[in-house]
């Protein structure tokens, strides 16, 4: 999308229209509208005829079209012809097959910016505009803009089901442009549209097509580890009925480990193959979720090497290359002890957060709250013996000046000096 635009133009509206009409070779149909003053009539005239536009010399195209757009949008009833025109500037620019994406891009950003922000208009403007970008496999050029997105659909006050055809339009166009994570998350987005109250809804034959896509990208994902956020969603959860092959495996991937995968895969041998999902990909990913149930079900944060390679159910020698992996997947921190053959945990990331790990976290918060008990009593102790030392040193020093036979305290200082005092006065 464009850089927001001006548009000058200079003259009536009904001088304007004959100009536009004269261009695009309508003028004789035009001007008897023109004369009777019923410029909608003749507006419509041009609106059809603006095909022509897309073969005009490129140095031409956008002041054909800004004056083209400043009619219709001068217009009583823009919704009208706005339509005809994106679909005209989705069309191929004959005049300039290497300009043509820039010339159409610009044109059609011309038409959303110069609409009122919360004209419901700039909906249909932007949904067009999605189709554009996805013909011509330009979507970094849209994907800056989206963070918009949602005051937009606010300020248009559109309803669930035009936020959801808008929110799949995007998610196909990431797709095809290999954003996977982008076209997940507006995946997710689209699912949230319908209403977790309204049964019918979240089981509907779209609901359950979009809840399975969403499904089947992110187990396919290499870098996606967490599920939490598609399982809350009520049309995912509907696929325990219709599809639940699907939400059994879900249920592995989220929260069960690679002998439960191997278990699914013999229970329903030949599934993964059929449903054209890659064992290979899923396998590995299972391996490293595995390690990271490991990592934190392990009170004392070691884990032998020979736990690691049991639990992955791979060859020894290749534990040290499955842990560098995981820690490159952010699933696990830690280092390894290759003296002691041990992998020692420092942070890891739980899958789910039960009552199960609410026991395990309790306990390491006893275990916590003893270790510092006891240092605290360390130092209570330090403390204690470093006065108990001073006291004694004190005492120490006062008896050896008492043996010598001075004292330190202020009032024998005070007696001694009078003493002095006296007998000087005696003297005299």
């Amino acid at each position: 999308m464009a850089t927001p635009q001006l548009i000058f133009v200079d003259g009536s509206p009904a001088e304007l229209a004959q100009e536009m009409a004269d261009y695009i070779q309508v003028g004789d149909q035009v001007k008897p509208l023109l004369e009777k003053d019923n410029t909608e009539a003749a507006l419509d005239i041009i609106v059809k005829a603006s095909h022509y536009l897309n073969s005009v010399p490129e140095k031409e195209f956008t002041a054909a079209y800004n004056l083209l757009i400043h009619l219709v949008l001068q217009s009583k009833d823009p919704k009208k012809y706005l339509p005809v025109i994106c679909q005209n500037l989705l069309k191929p620019i004959t005049s300039s097959p290497t300009h043509g994406f820039t010339l159409a891009s610009n044109a059609l950003s011309t038409i959303f910016n110069l609409l009122e922000k919360s004209n419901p208009l700039r909906y249909n403007v932007l949904l067009q505009i999605v189709r554009f970008v996805k013909q011509h496999g330009q979507f970094d050029l849209l994907k800056p803009r989206l963070k918009y997105l949602d005051l937009w659909l606010e300020e248009w006050d559109t309803d669930e089901e035009q936020q959801r055809k808008l929110f799949v339009d995007i998610a196909e166009v990431a797709s095809e442009a290999s954003d996977e994570e982008e076209s997940y998350h507006f995946l997710l987005k689209a699912l949230g549209t319908f209403d977790r109250d309204e049964q019918d809804e979240i089981t509907s034959e779209e609901a359950q097509k979009l809840s399975l896509r969403a499904l089947r990208m992110a187990l396919i994902a290499p870098h996606r580890f967490d599920f939490q956020d598609l399982r809350v969603l009520p049309s995912v959860q509907a696929l325990s009925d219709s599809h639940p092959i699907y939400s059994q495996l879900l249920d592995i991937f989220s929260e069960q480990d690679l002998e439960d995968y191997n278990d699914f895969r013999e229970e329903h041998e030949g599934w993964i193959e059929k449903e054209k999902l890659d064992h290979e990909k899923l396998q590995r990913k299972m391996r490293l979720l595995t390690f990271a149930s490991l990592a934190a079900s392990t009170p004392n944060r070691e884990i032998p090497y020979e736990n690691i390679a049991k639990a992955l159910q791979i060859p020894a020698e290749e534990v040290e290359m499955w842990t560098i992996d995981v820690v490159r997947a952010k699933l696990v921190e830690g280092r390894l002890s290759q003296q002691q053959k041990v992998f020692l945990v420092h942070r890891t990331t739980y899958r789910v957060f039960g009552e199960k790990q609410w026991r395990e976290l309790g306990t390491r918060v006893d275990q916590f709250k003893t270790v510092v008990d006891r240092l605290v009593g360390v130092v209570r102790k330090a403390q204690s013996d470093v006065e108990a030392q001073r006291e004694r040193e004190q005492q120490e020093l006062e008896r050896k000046l008492a043996n010598a036979g001075v004292s330190d305290r202020p009032s024998d200082r005070r007696r001694g000096q009078t003493q002095q005092r006296q007998r000087t006065d005696d003297d005299d």
